[in-house]
């Protein structure tokens, strides 16, 4: 099973051809092509390539599939005895990406 490590907004993913990842939202319009240059290892049938800090000519593309947000979480700030209370809520907005072809610069 062929797969790779890219790093994207700060994060390391491990994927696989087919799979489908959850990423930081991407200004991209949904249903385009995305492409991830900055490939930090790739394990292919040969063995594994590890990049110094990335592997050259190696590419992992995928198809924006949709944008969302995700759950919301609670902020809830405080100061004791002070009467001090602030409530906010954040919803983080991702972009879910289907993996389509890793290239290997080996080939």
């Amino acid at each position: 099973m062929n797969y790779a490590v890219f790093a994207h907004s700060g994060r390391q993913y491990r994927v696989s051809e087919g799979d489908i990842v959850e990423l930081e939202k991407v200004d991209l319009p949904a249903g385009g092509e995305m492409e991830f240059t900055e490939v930090m290892m790739l394990q292919r049938p040969e063995g594994v390539l590890f990049g110094r800090p990335t592997v050259q000519n190696a590419k992992v593309t995928g198809k924006i599939l949709a944008h969302f947000k995700g759950k919301k979480l609670i902020v809830f700030k405080h100061k004791r005895r002070k009467n001090y209370r602030r409530t906010n809520g954040h919803r983080q907005e991702y972009t879910r990406v289907k993996i389509e072809n890793i290239i290997n610069p080996g080939k």
